[in-house]
């Protein structure tokens, strides 16, 4: 029978439960299981596709077009989990589903209730993913538990192990331990009263996991168990990673959790291989390179909005032994400045998706600058919008061109609504979404990259390049390496006479993993790390580094690799 996992949270939120969940799947993966992932999110938005990237982060897209909570995005990179839209659900999707048999009349009268009503419809979300090919269905519950919006879905793994057999359930709390510099210690207290506040519902946690930024002691170990009503054994401390997220696994397998949980689950496995992810570590302590990466964007401040770009530099990083210094530049910083003060130092210019004018005019800036300079570029969604937009201007010569997106009177909309979304009036989960497939240009850099004539990559958006002016960019010098089967949608451009210049339309940073790196990620490391050299070589043949160069990194603020 497929056993559960349920992994909620306490004290605090930000704790790190996605990563944590994911942590748990890759290494149980790596013991021979077959796992499943999931979140439950308590918000009411049917789906995270009309949330600010400020207040949600980015949003994840799945092969099947299903816009999800960011932490899928953990889950995909530490797992093998064949995630679908039943790998995400929110409190909004519950009641809307739960209302609309209402309104059928499947309650046959009834009172609709929370419990057993709603209960009922999250537990069955729950075991849509138990089948003869699983093992393990790890669900993670967002939020923290005490906040109002949880108690349906703590409430539902409360019964659901009741349904399912004790035995073939178990439940990890995840908890701060705070270090208090004044009193010089360590507070076990917040803990005990997150884990009172689960056992009040009737949830008694199997497994505490600590998060703390000092190493927890014996007796304070053994106070949470007393307290906290768990074996010493399952008080596992999970110390902050200065170095790398990818260190999280490895030391949760140190302090003995894979084991604790197959033990308590009845789970006979093998020992974990961890020869691919002990690489992964010693590969970012010693890297043979170091470059810098500029990523100018709309929300460059706000880490979480670009959460799988980042994560895919990293890991193309880790590919290519690079350690890369990601500069979180803010696209209006670039309009206000101009693109030479601020890029003028770094190795790479990657340009994001996101929407709205704010910041727009900066990274066709940004885009100027890299293809003038001979910069490697990369553009993603927006970023190759943009990038059709530049060369419509400037090279092209089509004054005032743009997209209609932010300019319906624009003389040349070289960007244009998909034909499909003219008549979409509704805004959550109605763009271009999901796998699509695109055909590759012989000889182009994509095909160098991807090594085959066809990718499929997922899509998130409403515009495109207007064919309309599809002849006048090839005469120009933009060449269209990669095109939807039936050749009407651009996915890929690229530029003659540049060493790197690419843009997709789709988001190839969802499919990267610290393991397997993305190949366009790693292709534009790799274009960055030889331009550096190249200048390097330069240098040191006595030739004067070109203004175009790379300089002096020293006053630019720089961002270390994800921590």
């Amino acid at each position: 029978m497929t056993k559960h996992i349920f992994v909620t949270g306490g004290v605090v939120s930000s704790l790190g439960k996605g990563l944590t969940s994911a942590s748990i799947g890759m290494v149980l993966e790596q013991r021979g299981l077959r796992v499943k992932m999931q979140k439950l999110d308590p918000y009411l938005n049917v789906d995270p596709g009309t949330m600010s990237p400020y207040q949600h982060g980015e949003v994840y897209v799945l092969d099947d077009g299903s816009e999800t909570d960011l932490d899928l995005g953990h889950y995909e990179r530490f797992t093998n989990s064949p995630l679908t839209r039943d790998a995400n659900y929110t409190t909004g999707q519950i009641y809307l589903s739960v209302i609309e048999k209402e309104r059928r009349g499947e309650f046959l009268g009834k009172t609709v209730q929370v419990i057993p009503h709603v209960t009922n419809e999250i537990k069955a979300c729950i075991a849509k993913l138990a089948d003869d090919e699983t093992d393990v269905v790890i669900t993670e519950i967002g939020g923290t538990v005490g906040d109002i919006e949880s108690q349906p879905f703590l409430e539902a793994i409360r019964q659901f192990s009741l349904d399912a057999g004790k035995e073939n359930c178990l439940y990890v709390h995840l908890t701060l331990v705070p270090y208090l510099k004044a009193a010089g210690e360590l507070k076990t207290k917040p803990t005990q009263h997150s884990v009172g506040q689960l056992r009040e519902i009737g949830i008694q946690p199997d497994i505490l996991i600590c998060r703390t930024e000092k190493s927890i002691s014996r007796e304070d170990k053994e106070k949470i168990a007393l307290f906290c009503n768990v074996p010493d054994e399952a008080v596992i401390e999970e110390k902050d990673k200065d170095f790398s997220i990818y260190e999280v696994p490895l030391s949760l397998v140190e302090h003995g959790l894979d084991r604790l949980v197959c033990k308590r689950l009845g789970l006979k496995t093998k020992e974990p291989d961890l020869t691919q992810w002990h690489d992964l570590i010693h590969r970012l302590r010693n890297p043979k390179h170091e470059i810098s990466i500029a990523v100018v964007g709309k929300y460059a401040e706000h880490r979480d909005a670009y959460k799988s770009i980042y994560e895919s530099i990293d890991h193309a990083g880790i590919h290519h032994h690079a350690q890369i210094r990601i500069g979180r530049i803010l696209s209006e910083d670039v309009e206000a400045d101009g693109p030479e003060r601020i890029l003028h130092s770094y190795d790479g210019i990657l340009i994001p998706g996101g929407f709205g004018e704010r910041g727009v005019e900066g990274k066709i800036e940004a885009i100027r600058y890299a293809r003038e300079k001979k910069i490697p570029f990369f553009g993603i969604c927006l970023g190759m919008q943009c990038a059709a937009i530049e060369f419509g201007r400037n090279v092209v010569k089509l004054e005032n061109a743009h997209s209609t997106e932010f300019d319906k009177n624009t003389p040349h909309p070289v960007i244009c609504l998909l034909d499909e979304q003219k008549k979409i009036t509704n805004l959550g989960g109605t763009m271009r979404l999901g796998a699509q497939t695109a055909h590759l240009a012989e000889g182009s850099i994509a095909k160098n990259c991807y090594q085959t004539e066809t990718v499929s990559e997922r899509h998130r958006h409403r515009y495109e390049f207007n064919n309309v002016y599809r002849s006048q960019f090839i005469a120009n010098g933009m060449m269209f390496t990669g095109l939807s089967p039936d050749e009407s949608l651009v996915e890929i451009v690229e530029l003659k006479d540049h060493p790197w210049f690419l843009a997709v339309q789709y988001h190839p940073e969802f499919k990267s993993k610290p393991i397997k790196a993305q190949s366009l990620f790693s292709g534009f490391i790799n274009a960055a790390i030889e331009r550096q050299a190249k200048f390097r070589n330069q240098k040191n043949d006595g030739e004067q580094t070109t203004s175009d160069g790379p300089k002096d990194n020293s006053s630019s603020e720089f961002e270390q690799p994800t921590s």
